[in-house]
Order: C-alpha cells, then sequence, then structure tokens
C-alpha cells in the first residue's frame, strides 16, 4: 500500500474557499441591513457593527470545523487503525486549532457586542463587560461557547496524546452541546412562540454544522484517499441527508413564524420588503443549491466512489461547501436583522 493510499493532501483551497465564501455572505448581508443614522441617538461605530457579523461568522466556521474534524473519526471508524491514523494525525491537532479560534473569537465577539451595548464609550472596561455578561443573554451565552470551546481544546490535546482512547463521540457531543447557548439569544427568544422556535433554532443550527462539518473534513482530509473515502461517504451521506431535510424545514419554519410574529407587516411584504425577509430567501436560495449539488454526490458520484474509481469529487463538494458557508454568512446577519419595512 502506497503513502498515497493512506493518507491525503490537505486542501487548503476548499478551506479558503468556504472561509471567503462565509465572509462574502456576511459583507452582502451587512449591506442589504445597512440603515441611516437616526438624529440624536448615539450608535455604535461602523466598524463595531461590521465586525460582529464578521467574527460571528469566523466562529461559527471554526465550530463547524471543530465538530466535524471529531466526526471524522466517526466516519472512518476503529477497526482499521492502520489506515486511519496516519489521517486523524492531523485532523486531532487541526481540531485543537479550531476550538481554540472558536474560544477567541467568542471572547471577541463578546468585546464587540459590548462596545455595540454601550455605544457612547470609546474605552470599555473590565466593568463594562462584566455588566454585558451580568445583564444582556447574549453575553452569559459567548461566555459558555467560550468555556465550553476551551474544554473540547483540552480534550483536543488529550486525543493528541491518547489518540482514539479519547472517544471522537464525546467530543462531538461537546461540541454540539456548545452550539446551544447563541441561537437562543436570537429573535425568537422575545415572544409567544418561544419553546417551538428554540427546539427549531437549536436543530437547524446542529444540523447544519453537522452536515457542513462532516462534509468538508471528508474533503479536506480524505478527498485523494478512495479506501477511506469509499468508506465514509455511504455513512456521512445517511446523516448529511437527515441534516438536510432538518435544516431546510427548521429555518423555514422559523423565518415564517418570525414575520407573521410581527404584527406591523403583511407576510409577503415582509418577505420581499425587509432586510429579514431578502436575506431568508437568499438563505433558501442557498439551501436549494446545496440540495442540487449534494444530489448529484449522492446519486451520481458516491456509487463510483464506492468502486474505488477516480471522480470530480473534490471540485463538486467544495462548491457545495462554498454555498455552505454563503449560507452562514446569511444566517448570521440573519440572527440580527429587523423584522420591519425597510
Amino acid at each position: 500500500m502506497t503513502r498515497a493510499e493512506t493518507t491525503s493532501a490537505v486542501r487548503w483551497a476548499t478551506l479558503a474557499c468556504v472561509v471567503v465564501a462565509g465572509l462574502l455572505g456576511a459583507l452582502i448581508g451587512i449591506a442589504l441591513t445597512a440603515s441611516s443614522p437616526i438624529p440624536g441617538v448615539v450608535e455604535p461605530s461602523e466598524v463595531v457593527s461590521a465586525a460582529i457579523p464578521i467574527v460571528r461568522v469566523l466562529l461559527d466556521l471554526s465550530a463547524v470545523a471543530t465538530i466535524g474534524l471529531a466526526l471524522l473519526s466517526v466516519l472512518v471508524g476503529y477497526d482499521r487503525p492502520k489506515l486511519t491514523e496516519p489521517v486523524l494525525r492531523r485532523a486531532r491537532p487541526a481540531a485543537v486549532a479550531a476550538a481554540l479560534i472558536w474560544a477567541a473569537t467568542a471572547v471577541v465577539a463578546l468585546i464587540l457586542q459590548t462596545a455595540e451595548y454601550q455605544p457612547g464609550k470609546k474605552m470599555l472596561t473590565g466593568g463594562d463587560i462584566g455588566s454585558y455578561i451580568a445583564e444582556v443573554g447574549a453575553g452569559k451565552a459567548l461566555v459558555i461557547v467560550a468555556v465550553l470551546a476551551l474544554l473540547h481544546a483540552v480534550l483536543g490535546f488529550v486525543a493528541l496524546r491518547k489518540g482514539e482512547k479519547v472517544p471522537a463521540e464525546v467530543r462531538v457531543g461537546l461540541g454540539m452541546f456548545a452550539l446551544l447557548p447563541l441561537p437562543v439569544t436570537g429573535h425568537a427568544s422575545n415572544w409567544a412562540y418561544h419553546d417551538y422556535t428554540m427546539i427549531s433554532m437549536e436543530l437547524h443550527v446542529m444540523s447544519a454544522v453537522a452536515w457542513c462539518g462532516g462534509l468538508g473534513a471528508m474533503i479536506v482530509l480524505l478527498a485523494a484517499n478512495r479506501t477511506l473515502l469509499a468508506h465514509a461517504l455511504p455513512r456521512f451521506s445517511k446523516l448529511a441527508t437527515l441534516c438536510l431535510v432538518l435544516s431546510a424545514v427548521t429555518g423555514l419554519f422559523n423565518g415564517i413564524v418570525e414575520i407573521l410574529a410581527n404584527p406591523t407587516i403583511g407576510f409577503w411584504a415582509g418577505v420581499f420588503t425587509t432586510p429579514y425577509g431578502q436575506l431568508m430567501v437568499l438563505k433558501l436560495l442557498c439551501t436549494g443549491a446545496i440540495a442540487l449539488l449534494a444530489a448529484n454526490l449522492r446519486w451520481r458520484l458516491m456509487p463510483r466512489i464506492v468502486r474505488h474509481q477516480r471522480t470530480a469529487l473534490a471540485s463538486w463538494a467544495t462548491l457545495e461547501l462554498t454555498v455552505m458557508g454563503l449560507a452562514f454568512g446569511f444566517a448570521v446577519v440573519l440572527t440580527r436583522a429587523p423584522v420591519a419595512v425597510s
């Protein structure tokens, strides 16, 4: 067996495409939601307002990478360590780095959101940040996320030394748990359908992260390894199908209910004339494009991959991941977009 059959070149181009697409989605969202200053009202600086969604995109994508790299161990299996260990030895330090970035971006987001909360201040103090954490749910959520991400990094350090003696399922579970605090601080935390929308939002976030993270980890680390890919991709396909359905249904449900909950606008006006509705439409278009690309991967490419044949999987999957990144960028701004006529 050659080295090429046991290891794969890391596809940095795929990673770059996802990050650039996520940032582009956030910038498009920022442009759509930009509003004129209100006379007499002190507002946060444009730098802070633009930096928050950009940092939140990086936070989300680092969470995707952390969970996807942990999920990779589950997908490749534990029964062929001689074949899987060369790949997992690359995945483990990458997962630690992603978890540390996840924690760091949570801290940076906390500082930026404190500045947004106290727009008149030129210099923040520790007391200002402490007050934001005490008074605002999003502050508490970011602290919890940072702590859990650091805990994930600690488990990752242990896995570097102990390998799969630190169960990948524990790392995946911890990562999924760390996703839960932030969604409950968005739009849906404020009104009557709280319980339903919170469950829906949590399912939406977890399914999107597992779907994007699992596919990303495989393409970045396994694309040239036909043996492991033939084993991992069919297993992931079942998970991806479930994630696609959950993500689409819950995202549509949350968006529709959010618009209907605003008594000042009609439904169609809310969809097409508000920044929230426009971002929701863009995100739905991304979901449709992703579904078509996923269908191509599942029905046309995967049968050939299972037979260890050469395919254009990396190119098609990179395109799918790029659209996913764009959707993540839209989603970050969507959680902050006003449900009102622009």
